[in-house]
């Protein structure tokens, strides 16, 4: 009986181009690249300085208009993002 392979979805590999991105999160690309601004989401970059937005940036932009409806500022969800990365190192 032979194993059925899996591939693991890496979730932080850069997959989508921001159309994509902004689609899948229901923003708008020009929301997208603000975000990335002001440091809120850090896509990564191809050799040509495109973005390509991961799962784990899709998720993040998500939560982010999340909090945003909430009522919480730019600074505000910055000092939470930050405050997560620490917790979770």
């Amino acid at each position: 009986m032979s194993e059925e392979k899996r591939e693991e979805i890496d979730e932080a590999a850069g997959l989508y181009v921001i159309s994509v991105a902004a689609e899948l999160s229901g923003l708008h690309p020009q929301t997208l690249r603000q975000y990335d601004r002001i440091g809120l989401v850090s896509p990564s970059r191809t050799v040509g300085r495109n973005r390509r937005y991961s799962l784990r940036d899709i998720a993040s932009l998500r939560t982010i208009q999340r909090l945003i409806g909430e009522g919480i500022n730019h600074a505000g969800i910055k000092r939470i993002i930050e405050l997560e990365s620490a917790m979770a190192n």
